[in-house]
């Protein structure tokens, strides 16, 4: 995605109706993906975490919009400062463009590249807040993402997909997201979960989702989204590479939610409903960076592997006793670094670019770029965004009370409740317990008195 300018002059590339009208639908599909995200996270949690939950995503779409327009594009993809950021006056406000100057290399106006390029600096910070579930305050949140994508998200962003940017220019490989959204994201989640600590009852309560229902209706918008994520980070139809993201983002997919399920019935003996909406999402984050440069079967691997290797990862919290809510770690975190390495095995060097990966001749240089690529973001991110977390804590404070987050932080930072039951009077209902050590264990229904 090299940044730039190019006006509308004889040589140059003409402005495409259909291009520029394929990036508007993709960027509106990539929009969709955090009030999915919203949805997916929100069934997750317990009812009286359910409308913070959907807030942590919504309030991205404030915040990260207003920042974008006034510095974040110029920051990322402005001209480059040393190979570490980005800036260009014309950029700041959005102000200095013109409505028929394109994106250099492109088809389609700066704007509508702009725009594309919005959408998932909206959705990478909404997907850190599922691992801080039931226990931060909202206006920290709020101040933790302006301070996180001025200083984590829109560097990195220039990093991987700035001209100039330092790992852009190395040669990773990174076609959607994988690093820069995914990593990006996974690292910062594990970085503030040390400062701010486990919930309330960890390891002790089931804490098992609220909705499932809302669970799958959120997956499969991200699903839907994520074709506009993946098909529309090559910018425009001309010559068949996003036609083939498409398909991978599908196939891979397909693929994650198979191996997660098998794994899941092997390990603990069901299939859940949960298991195949994490394990959609897992395959969607490790083809992010690898549809662009791997074949429809190479994406099967990439997907089938992502599945097993997220499912795996997820209980990992359990072992080593960090409270990541909703799995942010073991799904973004982990699947992205799969996928990113994985180019450097399963890259065709007939897609996107000619590079090769170590099973299609390559040798191992591709793999180790990508390498670099994971390691660099991964610590930058983990690093930075433990400190940000670290000064809130230490001013304003991160979490909200002890009996705030028992009694309900909906009721306590939102003056609202997810489901009014006041009219539904008493009775008996099913209450599920589960071991606390095992999230995917069947559970047994007890009944007792509402």
């Amino acid at each position: 995605m090299p940044p730039g300018i190019t006006t509308l002059a004889a040589d140059a590339p003409e402005l495409s109706a259909a291009n520029t009208g394929f990036m508007l639908i993709c960027s509106a599909l990539v929009m969709l993906m955090t009030p999915g995200l919203a949805f997916f996270y929100g069934g997750m949690v317990r009812v009286k975490s359910t409308l913070n939950m959907l807030m942590m995503s919504f309030i991205s779409l404030g915040i990260v919009t207003i920042l974008w327009v006034l510095y974040g594009f110029s920051l990322a993809f402005g001209s480059d400062i040393g190979s570490v950021i980005g800036w260009s006056g014309d950029y700041v406000g959005l102000s200095g463009i013109g409505l028929t100057e394109l994106w250099d290399g492109t088809t389609i106006p700066v704007y509508v590249f702009a725009a594309f390029q919005l959408m998932f600096a909206v959705l990478t910070p909404a997907l850190i807040s599922g691992a801080l579930a039931d226990r931060v305050k909202f206006t920290a949140w709020a101040l933790f993402i302006v301070l996180w994508v001025t200083i984590v998200y829109f560097p990195v962003a220039h990093w991987v997909w700035g001209s100039g940017g330092w790992l852009f220019e190395m040669g990773v490989i990174d076609f959607a997201g994988g690093t820069a959204v995914h990593i990006n994201a996974g690292a910062a989640a594990l970085g503030v979960i040390f400062v701010i600590g486990k919930r309330i009852g960890f390891k002790k309560d089931p804490m098992r989702p609220h909705s499932l229902p809302l669970v799958m209706l959120g997956a499969a918008l991200l699903w839907f989204g994520w074709f506009g994520f993946n098909a529309g980070s090559w910018l425009g139809n001309d010559d068949g590479v996003g036609a083939v993201m498409f398909l991978n983002t599908q196939v891979a997919t397909a693929a994650a939610v198979l191996g997660w399920l098998i794994y899941e019935k092997l390990r603990h003996g069901s299939f859940t409903t949960l298991g195949a909406a994490s394990g959609a999402v897992s395959g969607l984050v490790a083809i992010t960076p690898a549809g662009g440069s791997v074949s429809p079967l190479g994406a099967i691997a990439v997907g089938a592997i992502a599945g097993v290797l997220c499912a795996m990862a997820v209980g990992l919290k359990y072992k080593f006793g960090y409270d990541d809510s909703l799995d942010v770690v073991g799904v973004h975190l982990v699947g992205g670094i799969i996928g990113s390495v994985l180019v450097g095995f399963f890259a065709t060097g007939g897609v996107q670019s000619d590079a090769a990966g170590l099973f299609y001749g390559g040798g191992v240089e591709q793999l180790g770029k990508q390498i670099v690529g994971v390691v660099a973001v991964l610590a930058y991110s983990l690093v930075v965004s433990g400190l940000i977390a670290l000064v809130l804590h230490k001013t304003i404070g991160m979490r909200v009370s002890e009996d705030d987050e028992i009694s309900g932080i909906d009721q306590v930072e939102h003056a609202e409740t997810a489901y009014d039951f006041s009219g539904t009077g008493g009775g008996s209902v099913a209450r599920t317990t589960a071991p606390a050590t095992d999230p995917t264990a069947v559970p047994k229904a007890k009944k007792v008195d509402a």
